[in-house]
């Protein structure tokens, strides 16, 4: 990796914009504040994508949703400049990182369009466990896990489908959310932090280019669509992956993977606030345990 002089940070880029005090912003917060800004936001954007899956189609809504967020990304991270001054190692780092975010958008969506959203977030989380489980050092850390899994598992109504397709997507989407926590807080750790993901962002774009754009084309010629689809990508991939950086740069991997289980709650809290959903006294225990297992982890020093 070369030197942070030569690869813009988050605080440097923020000096680059004009905001100067954005990097200390991001240092005096802490970052279980930026997961829980996160964490409400994961499930805003899919939820007002699936409705305009009718309108723009599956991936053509997965293009937009990149595409938003690298047009975002690129002037205040100048990935062209990132990419150029790294060094090989970083360069792969990052192209693996926006083949990760590319892919997992679209097997994201893909399954959600066949399969109910809590069974595809059920799948998702299993593989933030094994995560996890790699981190674990102790006792207590291991009881915390167990407890945040149990209260998933009574927030998420995991109904088996029988469309293999859909649950082919699923898993995939699970699979690649793994190596988002992996590659994602690697780039964190690395110093180059938003300016990598912005990067990452851009090659997540020439990587979905051909694949949805045909069918994002109507919205082209509908300007509510295309702003709705706009704030679908802010929502789900400008300001839930800033915060997950500025997470991920303080935050061991294990102990991010392990917060990610308050994700059920956040969804749980979106329900009843925007759709009326009254979460049942089940649920309600759910949410109680996994707020304790959160609670009760303490990290590992890495």
């Amino acid at each position: 990796m070369k030197s942070q002089a030569q690869v813009p940070t988050a605080s440097q880029v923020a000096g680059d914009t004009g905001r100067p005090a954005l990097g200390g912003l991001a240092n005096a917060l802490p970052p279980h504040v930026w997961f829980g800004v996160s964490a409400i936001f994961h499930y805003l954007g899919p939820a007002f994508a699936v409705l305009l899956f009718a309108q723009v189609g599956v991936l053509g809504m997965a293009w937009l949703r990149i595409a938003t967020a690298a047009l975002i990304f690129a002037p205040l991270t100048r990935p062209w400049t990132v990419f150029a001054r790294a060094d090989r190692s970083a360069r792969l780092l990052l192209l693996a990182f926006g083949a990760c975010l590319a892919v997992m958008n679209c097997s994201f969506y893909l399954a959600l369009d066949r399969l109910p959203i809590s069974l595809v977030a059920a799948v998702e989380f299993v593989g933030t466990i094994g995560v996890a489980l790699v981190g674990l050092r102790s006792r207590r850390n291991l009881a915390a896990l167990a407890i945040a899994v149990a209260g998933t598992l009574l927030l998420v109504d995991i109904k088996w489908s029988s469309d293999p397709v859909g649950l082919f997507w699923a898993f995939l989407n699970g699979a690649l959310f793994v190596g988002y926590i992996v590659l994602g807080h690697r780039v964190a750790q690395t110093g180059i932090g938003i300016a990598g993901l912005g990067t990452a962002m851009a090659i997540a774009f020439l990587v979905v280019l051909p694949i949805g754009f045909s069918e994002a084309l109507p919205a082209f010629s509908a300007p509510q669509l295309l702003i709705a689809a706009i704030g679908v990508g802010v929502c789900s991939s400008v300001i839930p992956y800033i915060c997950d950086q500025l997470a991920m740069a303080r935050l061991p991997r294990a102990s991010f993977a392990l917060m990610l289980s308050l994700l059920p709650l956040t969804a749980t809290l979106i329900g009843v606030i925007v759709l009326r959903q009254v979460p049942s006294l089940t649920d309600c225990l759910g949410i109680a345990l996994v707020v304790a297992g959160v609670a009760m982890h303490k990290p590992a020093p890495e």
